[in-house]
């Protein structure tokens, strides 16, 4: 039997793990980058992020998601209510079926930097002025019902302020869900898992 030369072998190596490669990240993981400040302060603009596709879905996921109200865009988002749920916010405080839901990703900090820089921005007053203005979800005339449907979610971005996100488009279908981020990897000073 003749050996194969060292150098072919290399490359069949090469081309299976290019090939590996490729199929993991087209079929279990995504390599998303960040744009736009509505995920701030937990993710900046241009962080570069890996997410799972297929994962299972939970409260306070971040995802990557189908935008619904523009073709062929991409947004990132925070679930904040599961098929099922209520959800409201009442003098900045989350409610989810009518219980208080701690956010530890908003830090009243950067809440008030945010609300500061709009005044600043804009001449305006910020007395009374809410990071995140209260609201309910709305009620679904087919249904008569104020919760998420069943196989859907209603996303927020954290930062409210300035978010376009469940509170202007509704509720996304689980098959708009494209991935669940677990790592931010750049800025590399900021590496976290989630």
């Amino acid at each position: 039997m003749k050996k194969i030369p060292w150098f072919v072998q290399l490359l069949l190596i090469m081309v299976v793990a290019f090939a590996g490669a490729r199929l993991l990240m087209t079929q279990v993981l995504s390599n998303d980058t960040v744009s736009g400040d509505s995920m701030q302060p937990t993710l900046n603009d241009k962080n570069r992020l890996i997410s799972v596709r297929h994962h299972s879905i939970k409260r306070n996921d971040i995802v990557v998601l189908d935008a619904p109200d523009v073709a062929g865009e991409l947004y990132i988002k925070r679930v904040i209510g599961m098929p099922g749920d209520t959800v409201a916010v009442k003098n900045e405080k989350l409610y989810v079926n009518g219980k208080y839901t701690p956010q530890p990703y908003l830090k009243s900090s950067f809440m008030a930097s945010e609300i500061t820089a709009w005044g600043k921005a804009y001449s305006k007053d910020t007395t009374g002025v809410q990071f995140t203005p209260d609201f309910n979800l709305k009620t679904n005339k087919a249904t008569h019902s104020a919760r998420v449907p069943k196989g859907e979610y209603f996303v927020m971005g954290d930062n409210r302020f300035v978010s376009h996100d469940g509170r202007a488009f509704g509720f996304i279908k689980k098959s708009s869900i494209q991935s669940v981020v677990v790592w931010r990897y750049w800025p590399l000073n900021q590496m976290k898992t989630y």
